[in-house]
């Protein structure tokens, strides 16, 4: 795809350049924070790229899907049985993900795109419970129903043998060219983990691609379409094989995120396909800055970070923390902050989401911005006072 000179072409590079490293480096800064386990790193780059993809439907383009979560299921199906029948490869895996789950969105968004609006949104809802009732219930010779579906020892796995050089491949692990991606190696207290580094490296791509998406003219369309679509309509443009596109794009992405959550642990379940998980993925893309470069993937951290801390928590962990404060203030300060974690931690997550919503619309990257606006601001004031009180000695 062809980019656009766009006049923060270098901001972008430069951007994109502190992304890689940030990417890369995440076991050593993660640590610092207690968030630099493998699984949970997995986790961040994952649906960072989950959150990316949904941002280009609903960041550039405006329309709200609440079915996404259909073609992460619909991915992590088509991984599974990549590896069972063809081996433990990632990268068939991740290529018929990606088919797929694009197959299975052109469908979808064929349909769903006759309308807008709300309309719209609970289409794709109604698609996704739908898929989802389908692999609990009808589809069960091709999902395995609620036991959810597995690599054993004795699928076929044709191509191990040549894509496995060296690898005993009666062990259903997913190894890439024979490296075993669920390796983990320890240094100075640092775990590097190369599932990881294989979902880190996707999803630079794929944050590549989105970037030339934006700065593309088709990226421009989807603006359009997205600040005034009837406008675009009487003008003779045809908006719907933009919309349908970028339906399909996002589509992709959420297929390609659902075969990296099969790295890990071959297995994928219809619970991947609940309206909870397309919810979440709206509030990664809002709590992050719908319709920015980094935002989505912001969001997605800060999300899965929480649901790592705040689900753990009990009232124990509560006491420990808030140990400075007096014994009966805090009892009954606990007894409250107990609500909030543990199998409650929805509402601490609620209550977050409808402070960005009412404070500050444009996400954590908009908070950012104005900070940054501020300071820079203010710097530039004191150096117009500073010049106006030497002109004035």
């Amino acid at each position: 795809m062809k980019m656009l000179t766009h006049p923060t072409a270098g901001i972008d590079r430069t951007m994109m350049t502190v992304f890689v490293i940030a990417v890369l480096t995440m076991p050593f800064w993660l640590t610092l924070i207690g968030a630099g386990y493998p699984d949970l790193m997995q986790k961040f780059v994952i649906f960072g790229l989950f959150a990316t993809g949904f941002n280009i439907l609903f960041g550039l383009t405006g329309y709200l899907s609440f079915g996404h979560a259909a073609f992460l299921g619909v991915g992590s199906y088509t991984a599974v049985w990549t590896f069972k029948l063809l081996g433990m490869n990632p990268v068939p895996a991740a290529i018929f993900a990606v088919i797929v789950s694009g197959i299975f969105a052109l469908v979808i968004g064929y349909i769903s795109l006759r309308r807008s609006g709300i309309y719209f949104s609970i289409l794709t809802l109604a698609f996704a419970q739908m898929s989802y009732a389908l692999a609990y219930s009808v589809l069960t010779p091709i999902t395995n129903g609620e036991t959810g579906l597995r690599v054993i020892g004795d699928d076929p796995r044709v191509l191990d043998g040549i894509l496995t050089s060296g690898v005993d491949v009666s062990s259903p692990t997913v190894n890439l060219f024979g490296i075993d991606l669920t390796q983990t190696w320890v240094w100075n207290g640092f775990q590097f983990n190369a599932g990881f580094y294989f979902c880190a490296v996707v999803l630079i791509i794929g944050s590549y691609i989105a970037m030339c998406i934006f700065r593309s003219p088709f990226g421009l369309m989807l603006k359009a379409i997205k600040t005034n679509q009837n406008r675009l309509n009487y003008t003779g443009v045809n908006t719907r094989p933009y919309t349908l596109a970028a339906f399909v794009i996002s589509g992709m992405y959420a297929g390609l995120a659902g075969a990296l959550l099969c790295i890990t642990d071959p297995l994928a379940g219809a619970e991947r396909m609940q309206w909870t998980a397309s919810g979440e993925v709206v509030l990664m893309v809002i709590l992050g800055g719908m319709g920015t470069l980094m935002g989505p993937m912001l969001g997605a951290g800060i999300i899965k970070f929480a649901e790592q801390k705040f689900s753990t928590w009990g009232k124990p962990e509560l006491h420990e923390f808030l140990a400075f404060i007096p014994d009966g203030i805090r009892d009954s300060f606990v007894s409250v902050a107990s609500l909030f974690v543990g199998s409650g931690w929805h509402l601490t997550l609620g209550l977050v989401f409808m402070l960005i919503v009412i404070f500050l619309p444009g996400g954590i990257v908009e908070g950012g911005r104005r900070i940054l606006m501020f300071v820079t601001g203010n710097s530039k004031r004191n150096r117009e006072i500073q010049a106006a009180a030497q002109a004035a000695e």
